[in-house]
């Protein structure tokens, strides 16, 4: 164990006594050996061969050589105690290789570094908004969770390589931003009060995704694992709005605008602003309830709906048939799909998670 860690060390010195080289060739050519009978010791320990350099002792003689005739009284449990200091860097490092290869195939795979918590992901924050799990408590919480993350990655490699197709998760009621025969499917999994969302929302509209493909979507509420209430205010909100508009589509006089009006709400709350400048996204989730109701329904309005008919809107997205559908949409985006972050879209055979580009 000690000839692993010292090569372990050794390895990361080498890029320090590299530089330091340029100045002292001399130090250079002295680590060089000891590094070439580290590695000749590692190479006979793969093959499960007798360290024949004595390199373990090498090293142990050159850490106690100050203790041997000063306080030789010492040398033992130092001996004991570099035995313990080899384990813990080899473990050390056998733990951080474990965790950079789970990171990357989970970054890789869905989208985040971190599969249970993508929000703790420092890498393209900006890009995603997670979908937490409840924390683990405890030692044995800690280590279940590292291996149930493992777990995930594993089997998230097949979906990560599969073919997937759109239409195998739309969601009853699809409605579409525009359809014509022959265009290829898509799915555009959003949370309202998503940043991320917006971004996304925005690059595809002006790239013309909408009009390539016969898009639908699905409203999704993040929830925060550990208070269980709604990651973006009013978020619940909006999404029930979305969907009863969705289930009424067709049954509701308005103006002469082909784009459903459940897809209206979604493109004026994230491209358009209010009076003092605010994008919607942002007022929404900065008012009450009430105040977001009102504002949904001033929008509806807007597009040429009766009151008579907003006055029904109202009234199904209070309903559990629309709390019903939201759950469905969660079983669909969780369970389903498997998607650990939002936005999520499914198009051109793939599941892409975060911002479309």
């Amino acid at each position: 164990m000690v000839c692993i860690a010292a090569f372990i060390v050794l390895c990361v010195m080498s890029v320090f006594v590299g530089l330091l080289a340029l100045i002292r060739p001399d130090i250079g050519a002295k680590y060089w050996v000891t590094f070439k009978k580290s590695w000749g010791c590692i190479a006979k320990r793969v093959r499960l061969q007798k360290c024949e350099t004595n390199f373990k002792e090498d090293i142990k003689n050159t850490l106690l050589a100050r203790f041997i005739i000063r306080r030789p009284k010492l040398v033992k449990p130092l001996t004991v105690l570099i035995e313990v200091m080899a384990i813990l860097i080899v473990a050390v490092t056998i733990w951080s290789i474990a965790e950079v290869a789970k990171g990357g195939l989970s970054l890789w795979i869905f989208g985040t570094c971190n599969v249970s918590r993508p929000s703790a992901c420092v890498i393209g924050q900006s890009e995603v908004c997670g979908i937490d799990q409840e924390a683990p408590s405890g030692a044995v919480g800690h280590v279940s969770r590292w291996f149930s993350d493992w777990g995930a990655v594993i089997t998230g490699i097949p979906d990560r390589i599969r073919r997937w197709d759109a239409r195998h998760y739309f969601p009853q009621n699809a409605t579409f931003w525009s359809y014509e025969e022959g265009r290829p499917y898509a799915l555009d999994i959003f949370d309202s009060g998503c940043p991320a969302c917006l971004a996304s929302f925005r690059n595809k509209q002006r790239s013309g995704f909408f009009d390539r493909h016969n898009a639908t979507h699905i409203p999704y509420v993040i929830v925060n694992p550990v208070t269980g209430e709604d990651t973006f205010p009013n978020s619940r909100l909006v999404s029930s709005y979305i969907t009863a508009l969705r289930l009424q589509h067709g049954a509701i006089a308005a103006d002469d605008n082909p784009v459903p009006l459940d897809w209206r709400i979604i493109e004026r709350m994230f491209t358009e602003h209010n009076e003092a400048g605010v994008n919607y996204q942002a007022f929404i989730k900065s008012i009450e309830a009430d105040e977001a109701k009102t504002l949904l329904e001033s929008w509806l309005f807007d597009f040429g709906v009766h009151p008579d008919d907003i006055q029904h809107i109202r009234t199904l997205a209070m309903s559990d048939t629309v709390a019903d559908r939201l759950l469905t949409y969660r079983h669909i985006v969780e369970d389903r799909i498997n998607a650990n972050v939002i936005p999520t879209t499914i198009f051109g055979g793939r599941r892409h998670a975060g911002i479309y580009e």
